[in-house]
């Protein structure tokens, strides 16, 4: 008698194949607003940074993620760069610790030319200096 009844009941309410796809419908458009509101464009400005930090050289002026200001001097390697952040101290400091670049230097053209035009430096102690205040 109840098994009769109970048969009844779900032999009239069949499932039809566009209901499951109606269940999913909801997670998937939260799927694609994610997508386009957080995964994109965190991808994106990881990519930009990437690209600031591979194109850093001597002189780039540039801010720490600690807040510290300072000039890049040296290109260690690929994860390394040192940087003066005062004078005479320099820190070595992992690329991917520069949060930006503020200032972008020219890219020296001929730097071994211009090293062997220019004069030497004169010290204060030296003949040259001296010659110089006569």
């Amino acid at each position: 008698m109840f098994i009769s009844q109970a048969l009844a009941q779900t032999a009239g309410s069949s499932a039809s194949p566009a209901a499951g796809v109606e269940q999913f419908l909801p997670f998937a458009l939260i799927l694609v607003v994610f997508y386009f509101l957080m995964w994109r464009p965190q991808a994106k400005k990881a990519k930009q940074h990437r690209e600031m930090v591979s194109a850093l050289r001597r002189g780039d002026k540039v801010l720490l993620q600690s807040g510290i200001y300072g000039t890049v001097t040296k290109v260690v390697d690929d994860a390394v760069v040192l940087v003066e952040i005062a004078d005479e101290v320099k820190v070595r400091v992992a690329r991917a610790s520069i949060s930006e670049v503020l200032s972008k230097t020219e890219p020296v053209a001929g730097a071994s030319k211009d090293a062997k035009d220019k004069p030497a430096a004169k010290e204060p102690g030296s003949e040259a200096a001296a010659e110089d205040d006569k």
